[in-house]
């Protein structure tokens, strides 16, 4: 099989809300949209994709149908630092602040009006004991 594409969808009961966030924050814009779905592209970088559904709508199963919960979507930036003092400034709640972990990221996490976590990460060298664990082309240079 070859995957041709992927992207997260969140689903949520407030279209409009949760596609504002992601524009105003993310710097992405909508490629189609629709009051039920809109599809986002980020403005750098065209593989970075990011869908907003209706959970109610009637193209879900019903069974499947709903808010999302328990997701967390992890932006790879080139300075967290940077977007960790704008989302502040723009009241954004942060539920981590931003640090260095051992096992190789500066990140800090925010989350979007549905309580979707939102992880803003740069790489950077993980310690010795979390080098090991790594492929070696998979470390951070």
């Amino acid at each position: 099989m070859k995957i041709t594409s992927y992207y997260p969808v969140i689903m949520t009961n407030d279209v409009k809300a949760t596609t504002d966030f992601y524009l105003r924050h993310f710097d992405f814009e909508a490629l189609f949209s629709a009051d039920w779905y809109v599809h986002l592209q980020s403005k750098q970088n065209e593989h970075v994709t990011l869908a907003v559904l209706d959970g109610r709508h009637e193209t879900i199963p019903e069974s499947g149908r709903g808010s999302a919960g328990g997701l967390l979507l992890n932006f790879e930036v080139e300075d967290p630092d940077a977007l960790y003092a704008r989302f502040q400034a723009a009241g954004l709640p942060i539920l981590k602040a931003i640090c260095d972990e051992d096992f190789g990221q500066r990140h800090f996490i925010t989350a979007d009006p549905n309580g979707v976590l939102i992880d803003i990460i740069k790489p950077i060298p993980p310690s010795a004991e979390f080098a090991a664990l790594y492929e070696a082309s998979a470390l951070p240079g």
